[in-house]
């Protein structure tokens, strides 16, 4: 959840960590600091409550030399948001200096026995407990940093990236990751670290992504060593990174959520790049190809998922089961977790994830694979766990999404379902030709459709204006667009902090119609599909009770404009498509609606962007 970088070379190294962590602040922004071996052999760590800028001014007139480093930006678990808590962390001499992304499960336990061992410890968290740990060791034992690390996270539980500093040492740089991401990249006589590529690719494009278990050693002159906590040295596997610099900057728009928004049509012409043919009659997807048998032979498919992912696991679901004819679940994979469910090796669970490290998706896909599931994975981030704990998979290929609320990845996402779905439905002969090619060719035109939707941003920037004075919304939906509604509430709560719920809109009846009335903005997508008649009549109940509408029509219609109070426009699609046509305005709705309402958009309170601990 929070972010890492470090930095060890012949550079100053606080420039690059300040930069690293505004490149990794979308990760958290409760506080943030940095611990620097500053040139007269000193190790000093400065820091602040709140973002980045703080920790800035309030290193002015500190010694901020060295060309050793690393830093921190945080989403707070244990301890209250505030400078004593902030990474990085002291050990008790000052002599080590640490910081941490993940959770120790066992910090009270390990606490406990220190300080009846006359440790003190100065804030509320569990890392601050991990450098107090490696230092006792070390010092105990006489052990160098590197074993006394070891013998430290031998005795944790729970999910770490960590980065450790000594002063003693101070060429070098000690890192290791259990569940938690952490990337090495290699220069010309210099190492970074980050908690993804991003504060890496301005430097080199040379990474090794770090597997669970193990540790780096870091050190001025010399090659990258990787051993695990037992001291067996790892192979060193080396990957070049795909993405560019401008991907992580906002390219002249004042938020990432819109670039992001408006950068979609691109980037799901490149998520469907090589597997949607140039005649756009036929899909093929690699994993398809290399695991035919266990992908054909499935009895059910179980897709785990959190947040927007989970709304995308929906909308895979009905496509899935309209095509492939196979029983689709779709579960929180918090719960999912947590109850003993019932999956065999029959069963193909697919684990859908934008980082790549949701906490909970990943339990869930070692619960699965525990019980003989094939696991497939949707993801965005290259390298990241899930697609290395899986057995095959499809990246989504939308570039890094900076902004918290997912926008990018959402459709993404969706595409690859609707791609998937497409391949396993026709190599199992579930459907029919024609209708393939019409969805097929239907799929192909979504960009430029998107491109048509995103016209609409001014008229939605106007009706956002009216939208600030509501503390509560409703959005309905039908079939395909029950998951976009649901989204498209998320969306809203998760940057504008109205409350807002999605639902099926038949479902209206059965309980939500009583919170209507005239200050209740109710979004409803009615889109000219199968069940249009019947959304039409949930229209009319709404307005009988005095509820604004804002309906989603399909281009043309006069039907509802004359009942709604504001009408947007869609291309007409293909109802299993209409979920990344439908979703467009609604993000735009969103993010206006939070401007309007003066909120950071691309860092909401309270949220952060990977959720890599429960």
């Amino acid at each position: 959840m929070c972010g890492i970088v470090g930095y060890i070379g012949t550079r100053e190294a606080f420039p690059i960590l300040i930069k690293g962590l505004r490149r990794l602040e979308y990760r958290g922004y409760d506080s943030a600091g940095v611990a620097l071996i500053n040139d007269d052999g000193g190790l000093n760590v400065c820091k602040a409550k709140g973002k980045v800028d703080n920790l800035v001014e309030h290193c002015k007139e500190k010694n901020i030399s060295g060309t050793v480093g690393i830093a921190h930006t945080r989403w707070a678990t244990h301890g209250e948001p505030s400078a004593v808590n902030a990474h990085p962390h002291y050990s008790e001499s000052k002599n080590l200096a640490i910081i941490h992304n993940g959770i120790i499960e066992n910090y009270a336990e390990l606490k406990k026995k220190l300080q009846e061992k006359g440790v003190k410890f100065v804030s509320d968290t569990d890392t601050e407990v991990l450098v107090q740990l490696v230092e006792y060791i070390k010092e105990h034992k006489q052990l160098d940093l590197l074993t006394a690390v070891q013998v430290a996270l031998y005795q944790v539980v729970g999910a770490y990236a960590i980065a450790i500093l000594d002063k003693r040492e101070p060429g070098q740089i000690i890192a290791a990751r259990k569940q938690s991401p952490l990337v090495v990249g290699i220069g010309d006589d210099e190492f970074f670290l980050g908690s993804d590529a991003s504060p890496i690719v301005e430097y080199t494009d040379k990474v090794v992504y770090l597997e669970d278990g193990n540790i780096a050693v870091i050190r001025r002159g010399e090659e990258l060593k990787v051993v695990s906590i037992l001291g067996e040295e790892q192979e060193l596997t080396v990957n070049k990174l795909d993405i560019e610099l401008g991907q992580i900057e906002k390219g002249g728009y004042p938020h990432f959520m819109l670039k992001e928004i408006f950068e979609q049509p691109e980037c799901l012409t490149n998520c469907m790049r090589g597997r949607l043919n140039v005649e756009a009659d036929h899909v093929t997807l690699s994993a398809l190809i290399d695991y035919r048998r266990q992908l054909l032979n499935a009895k059910r498919i179980v897709i785990v998922a959190c947040g927007t992912s989970w709304h995308a696991g929906l909308i895979g679901k009905q496509i899935i089961e309209t095509l492939c004819r196979i029983p689709v679940e779709v579960e929180y994979a918090s719960e999912f977790r947590y109850r003993n469910p019932v999956v065999t090796k029959d069963d193909v669970v697919i684990a859908i994830s934008q980082s790549g490290e949701t906490a909970d998706t990943l339990a869930a896909v070692q619960l699965a694979k525990e019980k003989g599931a094939f696991i497939y994975g949707i993801c965005n981030a290259i390298g990241s766990s899930i697609p290395r704990a899986t057995d095959t998979g499809t990246y989504i290929h939308v570039g890094p999404e900076i902004g918290v609320a997912s926008t990018k990845a959402f459709t993404g996402q969706v595409t690859v379902l609707t791609m998937f779905a497409l391949a396993l439905a026709e190599a199992k002969g579930t459907v029919d030709r024609d209708e393939y090619l019409e969805i097929v060719k239907g799929l192909s035109k979504v960009p430029d459709q998107i491109r048509e939707v995103l016209k609409t941003n001014e008229k939605v920037a106007d009706l956002a204006r009216t939208w600030t004075y509501a503390h509560n919304s409703l959005y309905l939906g039908r079939g395909f667009s029950y998951p976009v509604a649901m989204e498209g509430a998320l969306k809203l709560k998760e940057i504008s902090y109205i409350h807002a719920e999605g639902y099926p809109a038949a479902e209206m009846k059965h309980g939500p119609i009583a919170l209507i009335d005239s200050d209740m903005p109710v979004v409803v997508i009615a889109t000219h599909n199968a069940m249009y008649e019947k959304v039409l009549s949930n229209i009319q109940e709404i307005k009988a009770r005095q509820g604004r509408v804002v309906a989603l029509v399909t281009k043309g219609d006069n039907t509802i404009a004359k009942i709604a109070d504001e009408v947007i426009e869609l291309p007409d699609v293909l109802e299993c498509l209409e979920p990344l046509v439908a979703t467009i305005p609604l993000q735009l709705l969103a993010y206006h609606v939070a401007v309007c309402k003066g909120k950071n958009v691309d860092q909401p309170r309270n949220l952060a962007k990977s959720v890599t601990v429960e």
